[in-house]
């Protein structure tokens, strides 16, 4: 998207939104719509159209609530500030930096150093002390099994009420830590998380710098469900454990991370078929769900999914697995018009690194941790607590 579709100028923003431009700065003055100086000799302020809208829409739904049905997914309310990530143009950025490129040139530990302190370095190695007081079951799903070490750690870990900043850090390496013991059944840490993972689950080679790369795309989303979560979380001044196990459950709804594992299945059960196209008429025939493919913010393609996709093309161009999820890719296309999510990316990424079932959703997890404890990091720092309003659309009070 051009800078021209994305920022509106004065004029039409004011005209969208049926006020008059002094009102437009009001807007500005309280985080509720962005600007950006357009440069040239006027240095005419430019106005985020995505705020425009969410404003006039609030405004549309104010006048007749009837409206708000007509929105099924609403990206602007509620507003908060977060200098943490940017979707803009079709690209995702950490703090001002390219997430597929942080893909590609920095260690998961880089860059969670990044969305935590805003620096590439400054965090200490994690402190096991209570991590070892936990105990790991294989018999657990994933999202289960880590949300039950992470309430038992908390209650040993001394520090977990700490949230000064620097503290926070230093819990949320621990919480890093427990993540990725939960996915490897392993009792103690001792390499990045990429290759323990990578090690763990018996991979092949190269398969730890495309876990590396799939974390970090995965590290961040601004303020989806499941960072909204942790937040709400953080602002009652509960523990960054806490903030986790919350974005943890949130995280694993259908409609949200919990969709990945829906994308393995699908592929798992169209594998069967000779092509790509020949999986995507089958499910049309029977009436089922093409999952992963199609994202509101992204029209022209999800940035996350090309960048996972053209890193296996490029470690493992012969894969029989990714020429089929290409094909489904293709095929999806062709007949919905839609390209492929995060979701289907880390589905495809699991099949052809031969990663165990379900594993798709624990890299989201675990990579989606880190933002989790950057926002629960930023909402300390404002000392608010989140408590929105409802629009209430119940019977009339009762006169007596």
């Amino acid at each position: 998207m051009t800078k021209t579709e994305t920022w509106l100028s004065a004029a039409d923003a004011a005209r969208r939104l049926g006020v008059k431009r002094p009102t437009l700065y009001a807007y500005v003055s309280r985080g509720l719509l962005r600007s950006t100086a357009r440069g040239g000799p006027t240095r005419e302020r430019l106005y985020a159209r995505e705020d425009v809208e969410r404003l006039r829409r609030r405004a549309e739904e104010r006048r007749d609530p009837k409206v708000i049905a007509t929105h099924a997914l609403d990206l602007g309310t509620p507003v908060l500030e977060s200098s943490i990530t940017l979707i803009e143009g079709g690209h995702v950025y950490y703090r001002g930096h390219d997430a597929a490129e942080l893909s590609r040139t920095r260690s998961v530990a880089e860059v969670a150093a990044l969305i935590w302190t805003g620096r590439f370095d400054g965090i200490a190695p994690a402190h096991p002390a209570a991590a070892r007081r936990t105990r790991l079951s294989g018999e657990l799903p994933f999202i289960v099994r880590a949300q039950s070490m992470l309430a038992t750690a908390s209650s040993h870990d001394a520090g977990a009420f700490d949230l000064r900043t620097e503290a926070v850090v230093a819990a949320g390496l621990r919480v890093l830590s427990l993540m990725t013991r939960a996915a490897t059944l392993s009792p103690h840490a001792s390499a990045t998380i990429d290759v323990e993972l990578a090690t763990a689950w018996r991979l092949k080679r190269g398969a730890a710098d495309v876990i590396r790369s799939a974390l970090i795309l995965c590290a961040d989303h601004e303020l989806n469900v499941s960072a909204f979560t942790a937040r709400c979380v953080a602002s009652a001044g509960a523990s960054v454990y806490a903030a986790v196990i919350a974005g943890l459950s949130a995280l694993e709804g259908i409609r949200h991370g919990g969709l990945t594992s829906r994308v393995e299945a699908m592929l798992a059960a169209m594998r069967h078929a000779r092509s790509g196209r020949a999986a995507i008429a089958e499910r049309l025939r029977h009436g089922d769900e093409i999952h992963g493919f199609g994202h509101p913010l992204y029209p022209d393609g999800d940035p996350r999914a090309r960048e996972l996709f053209a890193l296996l093309h490029a470690r493992y161009p012969r894969s029989g697995e990714l020429a089929f999820a290409r094909d489904v890719a293709d095929a999806a296309y062709e007949t919905l018009g839609k390209h492929p999510s995060l979701d289907f990316a880390l589905a495809t990424v699991s099949r052809v690194l031969g990663m165990p079932a379900g594993s798709g959703l624990t890299l989201f997890a675990i990579g989606r941790t880190i933002g989790w404890i950057g926002h629960a990091i930023e909402q300390y720092t404002v000392g608010q607590l989140i408590r929105p309003r409802a629009r209430y659309v119940g019977p009339a009070p009762l006169q007596s």
